[in-house]
């Protein structure tokens, strides 16, 4: 796989160490289990995959290219570049201003851009009537575009099965970034709607097979179905594509529904279904996949808490505290900063995304065992400024160096 270019803010000996060792042991990635780093009184456990991901790393070697290449002029993000505050706060220290806000609120009009402008398109993609727009004000798309290939293959998959006339189901948080460049994309090609969890999608599959009044569906659906979407017959083939950053396991269960709402419905078999049903599970992203699958090796270690390392608005992010809160008390944190002592912690409920104050939160036990992931768009930087917070609680900072050695060795 290609080896980005980013800044050394954002890498960390110890992590580059540990993933080196882990790589070069578990060359095909069957080993999800977790790394221990023993500090004595307190044990981390770490797990096999987190951090930034190809897309990401892909992301931010174009970002800081683009600031060095063009001194002199003003550089604009479309949006975040990812949900990550530290690298965000980076990028506007250098001068890059943000023309919208995660949900698409404009901050700075598009009228006060030129061509004489750099424009950066974020890892999330844009819609195309953004792309029409910049163009026509004579700035090149193309150039400054970092959107991440896994969701372009998205794209392209929807692509290549709406020429076979099939509709498409998105799996996706309606107003986060990347959903909503995906709906503008594949909509283009085909009739779209989108849903965001399997209750969504089980009443949607009421009006495949006619339980519920069609005209319900487009106030029930208000605002996520293309434009002309016919509910009598736009879902009668179709495919089920994601929003990369769910929970893998989520669009598969929405694919698996659908399918077999399509298979009942329409009295298929197994050999036949693919003349209604789309088959897209290689669209699902593998650093996603990754990630997810550390957490569940992971989660075999009995341990007292877990900590989730990222930006608060990060979906993938928000999809790792989901999983770990289901078998033990878990912290979403964005910096090292939010540990306060061994008893205090300001940290962020995923779901509301209220930040939140605890007492307690490291038990008072012989040892203390932690477990800790972080999402794709957090730097190992920010991983490692964490485990020597947490080890500088125990008095055992110091032997980070040795461990830097013993993983390199």
């Amino acid at each position: 796989m290609k080896q980005f270019t980013i800044p050394n803010i954002y890498r960390s000996s110890l992590i580059s160490a540990i993933k080196q060792r882990r790589k070069l042991h578990d060359k095909f990635k069957k080993d999800f289990s977790p790394t221990l780093l023993d500090f004595g009184n307190l044990e981390i456990y770490l797990a096999r995959h987190f951090g930034f991901c190809y897309g990401v790393e892909n992301a931010i070697e174009i970002a800081f290219k683009t600031i060095e290449e063009n001194p002199t002029k003003r550089i604009f993000l479309l949006s975040e570049m990812i949900h990550n505050p530290q690298v965000n706060a980076d990028l506007q220290a250098l001068g890059v201003q943000f023309l919208q806000d995660t949900y698409g609120k404009q901050l700075i009009s598009f009228d006060t851009i030129t061509k004489d402008d750099v424009v950066l398109i974020p890892a999330f993609g844009t819609t195309l009537s953004i792309e029409a727009l910049l163009n026509e004000k004579g700035i090149p798309t193309g150039k400054y575009n970092t959107t991440c290939p896994f969701v372009e293959k998205v794209w392209n998959r929807s692509e290549q099965i709406a020429k076979k006339g099939f509709s498409i189901v998105i799996h996706g948080k309606p107003k986060h970034e990347e959903t909503r460049a995906t709906f503008s994309h594949v909509s283009k090609n085909t009739p779209s709607v989108v849903v965001n969890d399997m209750k969504e999608t089980i009443q949607l599959a009421k009006y495949i097979t006619g339980e519920k009044d069609a005209a319900d569906f487009y106030n029930e659906f208000k605002g996520r179905f293309s434009d002309g979407f016919d509910i009598t017959k736009d879902l009668q083939h179709f495919g089920v594509v994601n929003q990369t950053t769910q929970l893998a396991t989520d669009t598969q269960a929405i694919s698996d529904y659908l399918k077999q709402t399509v298979l009942k419905h329409y009295k298929l078999t197994d050999t036949t279904i693919g003349e209604r049903f789309a088959d897209t599970r290689d669209t699902l992203c593998y650093a996603t996949n990754d990630n997810q699958t550390a957490v569940a090796g992971l989660l075999e270690t009995d341990a007292d808490i877990a900590l989730v390392i990222g930006g608060y608005n990060s979906s993938n992010t928000s999809h790792l505290v989901e999983l770990c809160e289901q078998k033990l008390p878990t912290y979403f944190i964005d910096s090292a900063d939010r540990i306060i002592n061994k008893n205090e912690i300001n940290h962020c409920n995923w779901a509301t995304k209220e930040e939140l104050y605890n007492s307690g939160f490291l038990p008072e036990k012989d040892i203390v065992k932690v477990l800790i992931t972080s999402g794709a768009s957090c730097p190992d930087s920010m991983v490692e400024k964490v485990i020597s917070k947490l080890a500088g609680l125990y008095g055992a900072d110091h032997l980070l160096d040795e461990m830097i050695e013993g993983f390199s060795n």
